[in-house]
């Protein structure tokens, strides 16, 4: 085991820079695990070419407290640099809304950058072995995660904050990192929390695979075998995914739902283009079932915590929650008090008020709209449509839902949320309703047309 941890540690060595030995900060709790990852380091690479990290997350009391005090005499009976912060690791998840184990990552990974960056430490190494990468599986496979879940952990990594990550014990067992310990005296302390079922990964460890055990006694061996192959058949699928997406989604996050639906394997490769805009397993199977279920496809939303994904007529189109130009107008309201150029949603338009002559034409080409301007007066409100909002179009004597008019139109989910509507703030309807003077760009009502009686005139153009 000595012999090949010190092989693992020069194959990292050049994988980081050949030119020079790599620091490492060593992220020691006084468990099994990691004083046996501390103690191998000390046997094969010397207490100049590493440190020691020891959170205390404050969970356990005085068993926390021990734990601490472990590693510290540890650390200075063998002349190793160390840094220890305690945590509030409660009261960070209670404020934060996460759990306990969340809290505790972000918590040690956000000191580990920390530390890299004030100290120059090139690697953080944890001791994560191959029992936990076993049990990682088995998480991601209860959870749904698609075959990037599948992989387990892997020895090297960089996560989001650049921080890289080595993980040395990952290709041994418990087992064997037990006997290592025993046989080399190796001080340790005992976990009480590992021992109870109250989280999901305890009751894999102390639940499943003890029966898992009875049936394969190499079980551990044979499912990190397995990850291996999992992640090659991965990287396949993924590049295939990469070859067919950009056939499927344009420039524009816009889906075209004939073509993906037409690709062998549609499933997957909607899974691939949307999981990372953040849509969960449960959105996943949500949008699956309409796009198979034969019922109309246009008119749905669907959430992630950055994203939603709003269905049209043949299309599903992703668009940023914070990109305010991109979205549906939402509900925001726009006074216009006089003239000039507004925005609203993704709508730029310009108001003027002009006199009215007898050979100015009438015609409204396309994102104008011409009106009477002792109908409509300042101030006049835009403002999302709502369920109820109606209108009598021009031309016509009786009125419209603007709804209906969204039919004819054949505006899909997108462009009814995007769609102002021009609301007459002066003049009260049928039980007390403002007039809907007109849609933005595209129709006015015909109370505010222009007659032999106008004088002025309110052009609102849309560019």
């Amino acid at each position: 085991m000595l012999k090949q941890f010190a092989n693992n540690i020069e194959d990292l060595r050049r994988l980081i820079d050949d030119s020079r030995s790599a620091s490492f900060l060593l992220a020691v709790s006084g468990g099994m695990d990691s004083m046996c990852m501390a103690d191998l380091f000390l046997r094969t690479v010397g207490t100049d070419s590493f440190s020691v990290a020891h959170c205390n997350f404050s969970l356990r009391g005085e068993e926390s407290d021990g734990d601490e005090a472990l590693v510290r005499e540890w650390a200075e009976s063998n002349g190793i640099s160390l840094y220890v912060r305690r945590f509030q690791t409660k009261e960070y998840a209670q404020s934060r809304g996460v759990s306990i184990e969340m809290a505790a990552r972000d918590l040690r990974y956000g000191w580990f950058s920390e530390l890299c960056a004030e100290h120059g430490f090139d690697v953080v190494a944890v001791a994560h072995n191959a029992n936990d990468n076993a049990e990682t599986l088995m998480l991601n496979l209860l959870r749904g995660t698609g075959l990037n879940g599948l992989h387990g952990m892997s020895a090297f990594t960089v996560n989001q904050a650049d921080l890289k990550i080595f993980r040395p014990l990952l290709e041994y067992t418990r087992k064997q990192i037990d006997g290592y310990v025993l046989d080399n005296r190796v001080p340790y302390r005992h976990d009480s929390s590992n021992f109870e079922s109250d989280y999901k990964r305890n009751k894999i460890r102390n639940e499943a695979f003890p029966i898992f055990e009875k049936i394969n006694p190499s079980f551990v061996r044979t499912l990190n075998r397995e990850i291996g192959y999992f992640a090659e058949a991965g990287s396949i699928v993924e590049d295939w995914c990469r070859m067919q997406a950009p056939a499927i989604m344009s420039d524009d996050q816009t889906i075209n739902i004939d073509k993906l639906l037409a690709t062998q394997n549609w499933r997957y490769l909607l899974y691939h283009i949307l999981s990372p805009y953040g849509f969960n397993q449960q959105a996943l199977s949500s949008i699956e079932s309409l796009l198979t279920s034969g019922r109309t496809v246009s008119g749905k939303r669907f959430e992630s915590p950055t994203h939603a994904l709003i269905t049209g007529r043949g299309v599903l189109r992703v668009v940023n929650l914070e990109d305010r130009d991109v979205l549906p107008v939402s509900e925001d309201v726009l006074v216009v008090r006089s003239e000039g150029v507004f925005h609203v949603g993704k709508h730029d338009f310009k108001v003027e008020v002009l006199p009215w002559t007898s050979d100015m034409s009438l015609k409204q080409p396309d994102g104008m709209l011409i009106m009477d301007a002792c109908k409509l007066k300042f101030p006049f409100v835009c403002r999302r449509w709502r369920l109820g909002d109606w209108f009598i179009p021009f031309g016509m004597k009786g009125k419209k839902k603007v709804s209906d008019l969204f039919a004819d139109l054949k505006y899909d989910s997108f462009a009814k949320e995007s769609a102002v509507i021009i609301v007459d703030t002066q003049t009260e309807g049928l039980a007390g309703q403002q007039h809907v003077a007109g849609l933005l760009g595209v129709r006015m009502d015909d109370r505010y047309k222009v007659t032999a009686d106008t004088d002025k005139i309110i052009r609102i153009t849309c560019f």
